[in-house]
């Protein structure tokens, strides 16, 4: 009996410290995943500066140079490989990409970070809501396009070609998860984000180099390239694995739901962007709405492979 006495007792002991483990290891992912929030939406504020500059073709294509040049080294494929039937899921993935940055890149110029990051968020937030049956996921869809209505010229300013770009860049997104599911499946590791970076640069340069100033760029220019590159691309996509081995995906998409607000606050301190109360409670109503869908979703099956990250940043 008193063995079994101590032998309840080492493992409860040992179940406490496995839960006390577990704690420390999702608040270490949740605090990275802010983190990376931060980074992203410091990012796009850095482009924003930069883009009346060179363009938002030329800041795009930055980007993804170094996302290659990040993921380019670990990529060794073998000829038999490289077949359209095998690829083709990276290589729209890589047309979504480039469709999406640089449709977001320029409803930035044009409407703002702010702005433009919540519009953009429909995407994903449709795609999550639009298998639903329940009343909350109804009442929390209307809430959010409500939201946006708000923010697109409620009082009769709307910039119809910023909107329909940050729209795009939502639906765009939307492809972009779609497609990053099935490029999961039939690839291995960071195999199709290579392909899709590669597929998504061979688009961009030719944008880029045909409407460059080179007289424009000085080293400025340059450090706010590169600054966007790594903030928004290779310093979160390297952080994601960590992530996700941390939080459920579900606990990320419910951060991710609150990044509207960050970019909000950077386009308030670094762009100068100043919001009427209509539109902070627009962004607001558009976070909580996606929050709360997202928070009161069940798990329906075991917890997705770490190649799904990619789902929910791109």
């Amino acid at each position: 009996m008193e063995e079994r006495m101590r032998a309840g007792g080492a493992a409860a002991s040992a179940g406490s410290a496995a839960r006390s483990t577990a704690a420390r290891r999702r608040t270490a992912g949740a605090a990275t995943q802010l983190g990376t929030e931060v980074s992203i939406n410091l990012g796009s504020a850095l482009a924003g500066l930069v883009i009346p500059i060179v363009g938002a073709p030329v800041v795009v294509a930055a980007r993804q140079l170094v996302m290659a040049a990040a993921v380019l080294p670990f990529y060794r494929p073998r000829r038999s490989e490289l077949t359209w039937r095998r690829l083709w899921p990276a290589i729209a993935l890589g047309v979504a990409l480039a469709v999406m940055n640089l449709s977001f890149y320029q409803a930035v110029h044009l409407l703002g970070l702010g702005i433009a990051a919540t519009i953009e968020f429909l995407g994903p937030l449709t795609l999550a809501l639009v298998t639903s049956r329940r009343l909350l996921d109804v009442i929390c869809a209307v809430a959010a396009g409500g939201g946006v209505f708000l923010l697109t010229g409620f009082d009769g300013t709307v910039d119809v070609w910023g909107i329909a770009l940050a729209l795009t860049a939502a639906a765009a997104w939307a492809a972009y998860i779609v497609l990053t599911r099935r490029v999961a499946t039939r690839l291995p590791g960071l195999e199709g984000l290579t392909v899709a970076g590669i597929v998504s640069l061979v688009i961009l340069l030719p944008l880029a180099v045909a409407t460059v100033d080179v007289t424009v760029i000085d080293g400025r220019v340059l450090a706010l390239l590169v600054g966007v590159g790594i903030l928004s691309s290779a310093l979160p996509y390297s952080l994601d694995t960590f992530i996700l081995r941390r939080i459920t995906p579900r606990l990320y998409a419910i951060i991710t739901a609150f990044g509207p607000v960050v970019a909000a606050v950077f386009g308030w301190l670094i762009l100068s962007e100043q919001f009427t109360v209509l539109e902070v409670v627009a962004i607001a109503i558009v976070c909580v709405a996606a929050g709360t869908a997202i928070a009161t979703q069940r798990d329906r099956g075991p917890k997705p492979d770490l190649e799904h990250v990619a789902e929910i940043t791109p």
